[in-house]
C-alpha cells in the first residue's frame, strides 16, 4: 500500500515522527511493530504507561509522575495514547527540543488543564519528582531541596521573583518565560536504549 511502510506504520505517522523527534525511521518501525504486539487495540493504556517508567526507575517510586506525563500528553482525555502520542512524550521528556520541552513542562504542572499553574500544583509536582528520587540518594540533596515542599516552595519563589510576587496563580505565557532558566533535568526519564524498544507488562522487545 502507498500509504504505508513496509514495517507497518503508516507512511504520514512515520513522516511526521522523523520530522519531529531525533529518533531514526528504523527505531520508529522497529518501536511501532512491539507497540503493536503489545498493544493489538493501537493504544496505550495509563496502568501500561506506568509499568514503563516503573522500569525506567527501578528504585524509585515512578507511578505518580508517571500519571502526570500520562495526563500531559493524552490531550483528548481519553485515557489512552496511541502510537504516534507515546513517541512524542518519549521523546519530549528525554531529548525535546528547549522551546518544545518548555511547552511541555507547562502542561505537566497544569494538572487541571485549566491553562494556569499554581502553587499547589507546583506542590504535587514537586513530590512526584521527588519520588523519582532513590531513597539513599535522598540524604544527600541541599538542604533547600531535601524535602517535596523545600523544591516546591524553592521553585515558587523563583516565580515569585521574577513576576514581582504579583500573582497566585501563572499564565501559560508568563510561566514558560519563567521556567526558561530552569534546569528540569532531574524531572525526564533515560531516554530509550538502543536496544530497548518497549516494555509493558514485564515483557522485552529488542532489536
Amino acid at each position: 500500500m502507498g500509504n504505508a511502510h513496509s514495517g507497518g506504520i503508516p507512511r504520514e505517522i512515520l513522516d511526521d515522527l522523523k520530522l519531529t523527534t531525533r529518533f531514526s525511521e528504523s527505531d520508529i518501525t522497529q518501536w511501532y511493530e512491539n507497540f503493536q504486539k503489545q498493544c493489538p487495540t493501537g493504544r496505550i493504556t495509563l496502568q501500561q504507561f506506568e509499568e514503563i517508567y516503573a522500569k525506567f526507575f527501578p528504585e524509585s517510586d515512578a507511578k505518580a509522575y508517571a500519571q502526570h506525563v500520562f495526563r500531559s500528553f493524552d490531550t483528548n482525555d481519553d485515557g489512552t495514547l496511541d502510537f504516534k502520542e507515546y513517541i512524542v512524550a518519549l521523546h519530549m521528556t528525554s531529548s525535546g527540543k528547549s522551546t518544545l520541552k518548555l511547552e511541555w513542562a507547562f502542561s505537566l504542572f497544569d494538572v487541571d488543564k485549566n491553562g494556569y499553574v499554581t502553587k499547589p500544583e507546583v506542590t504535587e509536582l514537586s513530590q512526584a519528582i521527588f519520588n523519582l528520587i532513590p531513597k539513599e540518594k535522598q540524604a544527600n540533596l541541599p538542604s533547600d531541596e531535601s524535602t517535596p515542599e523545600k523544591r516546591a516552595q524553592k521553585l515558587w519563589a523563583i516565580f515569585e521573583k521574577k513576576d514581582n510576587g504579583k500573582k497566585t496563580k501563572l499564565k501559560r505565557i508568563v510561566h514558560l518565560k519563567l521556567l526558561a532558566p530552569i534546569d528540569f533535568h532531574s524531572m525526564n526519564p533515560p531516554p530509550p536504549k538502543k536496544k530497548d524498544t518497549m516494555q509493558v507488562n514485564g515483557d522485552q522487545h529488542r532489536r
